[in-house]
């Protein structure tokens, strides 16, 4: 399920592309499956056809999804790309947790995150708020 946050200060297709992306990735949406067209999406979603047309392109050139024309969008059916994909992103999470180890971050607080984030949960905004109740 794709849901928009209209105060994300980024793009509508941006942010369309990444809900997708992440989809993929978890394997919610499996290989060789048939996206909705783009216009059922922007219908879905309440954006312009546009919107999603963007986001197709987008994921089709980082590799999440290929094109046959005239039949629609379909879901990579490479296991090679995601293994590839993941091991990116397992990079890109050992990289931040290097930086916040080095910023004195304590492994409880890391670990704490990680749980926060894998089950969902909105950590960020958790942290922000509660900086702010103890800096007044």
């Amino acid at each position: 399920m794709i849901v928009i946050d209209y105060r994300d200060k980024r793009p509508l297709y941006e942010q369309v592309a990444e809900k997708l992306a992440h989809l993929i990735i978890c394997g919610a949406l499996e290989s060789n499956i048939k996206l909705p067209s783009v216009r059922s999406l922007a219908m879905d979603l309440s954006v312009n056809p546009n919107t999603v047309q963007r986001a197709y392109a987008q994921l089709e050139q980082e590799g999440y999804i290929y094109t046959v024309v005239g039949r629609g969008n379909y879901v990579t059916d490479s296991q090679e790309w995601r293994t590839k994909k993941l091991s990116g992103l397992k990079q890109e999470l050992s990289c931040q947790i290097a930086k916040a180890k080095e910023t004195g971050m304590p492994k409880e607080d890391m670990l704490e995150i990680v749980e926060q984030v894998y089950a969902g949960e909105s950590v960020l905004g958790q942290r922000i708020a509660g900086e702010e109740e103890t800096h007044d």
